[in-house]
């Protein structure tokens, strides 16, 4: 009964962030904002009025966060224009395979064929840069609960002290604190990692001969923020095109797995070890809280899902009832009894 009733309830759960995704999805997005911005403002409260701090602040943080939905809206932008040139190249490569599938026992290849059509893709960039460019009336409202919150932060932490002193809920005060310093490593790693793994498939596609080398190294850098599908699309895509622009199979595998070394080192070797602890989670944890939040609120709930993750094991680490949790999805073999 137990059971059947932590199911209906988490199903419940689910079905209430799904229908109220456009409300809550700002409030996690900000959230995360307060934490990795609030190092900055407390600088800048040293010197200055806590309003006019809290306000440059707001401003660094818009600043930054513009900057970069310019750079993935750009980038997105002129693979979709060259899509739309080169068309005509997608369709016959795509003829050409499906002949040849077809040649080998592929029955369904030519039925592909007569339904395939290459507007799809740009229907599928189009859909993205306008899902890209509707992110502003997102931003507006995240930037709204960060003004308000960046007010309210002092105020909060003082009720958590007294919480703490008067022994309800004493968890609470190192929990988040733990957050907020997980929050700014994860940001602070990822950011690091995405700017260096844009800036090597820039170089590798310049020197590939590759068009568009500027653009897939934005939108490396910019899809390095969500793990595993992020560098999965930013490493199938420029293979697509090498195929559609060089015509040859043994270039478009050349570029593929180049690209695929140069996400793992990233990835998978770099990264944790500049981020430590703050990322001991275990990667199908990770990989299902991507798609998971990805299906409740898009792409935003991608990009927020791992910290999302994070920081309820956080949570869970630092209630004694609760530990277990943590440590089972932390990643880590267990140490040695004895």
């Amino acid at each position: 009964m137990r059971g059947l009733v932590g199911l209906a309830a988490a199903m419940v759960i689910c079905a209430g962030l799904y229908v109220t995704g456009t409300l809550l999805a700002p409030v996690a997005f900000a959230l995360l904002v307060i934490a990795v911005a609030h190092p900055l403002l407390m600088r800048l409260e040293r010197g200055l009025p806590k309003l006019v701090a809290v306000l440059l602040t707001l401003l660094v943080t818009l600043a930054v966060v513009g900057a970069v939905s310019s750079v993935v809206v750009w980038g997105f932008s002129h693979v979709g224009a060259w899509v739309f040139q080169n068309a005509a190249r997608f369709q016959e490569l795509y003829g050409q395979a499906a002949v040849w599938l077809e040649g080998h026992g592929f029955v369904l290849a030519g039925l592909m064929t007569e339904h395939f059509d290459v507007r799809w893709l740009l229907r599928l960039f189009q859909d993205i840069s306008t899902r890209l460019q509707g992110l502003a009336s997102f931003l507006v409202f995240t930037f709204i609960y960060v003004l308000l919150g960046l007010l309210e932060v002092d105020a909060m932490k003082s009720q958590v002290i007294r919480l703490a002193r008067t022994g309800r809920a004493s968890f609470l005060a190192p929990a988040l604190a733990d957050i907020a310093r997980k929050m700014q490593t994860y940001m602070a790693v990822r950011t690091l990692m995405s700017i260096a793994t844009g800036a090597v498939v820039w170089v590798f596609t310049l020197t590939a001969g590759l068009e568009l080398a500027l653009a897939w190294g934005a939108i490396a850098f910019a899809l390095n923020y969500i793990p595993f599908i992020g560098p999965f699309v930013a490493t199938l895509l420029p293979t697509l095109f090498a195929l559609a622009q060089f015509e040859s199979w043994e270039m478009a595998v050349f570029v593929f797995v180049s690209l695929n070394i140069i996400q793992f080192l990233s990835g998978s070797y770099l990264e944790p070890r500049l981020a430590g602890k703050a990322l001991e989670v275990s990667p199908v944890l990770v990989l299902f809280s991507v798609f998971f939040f990805a299906f409740l609120w898009g792409i935003s709930g991608a990009f927020i899902g791992v910290p999302i993750l994070i920081a309820g094991l956080t949570l869970c680490a630092h209630h004694p009832e609760t530990r277990y949790i943590a440590e089972l999805f932390s990643g880590q073999s267990a140490p040695a009894a004895g």
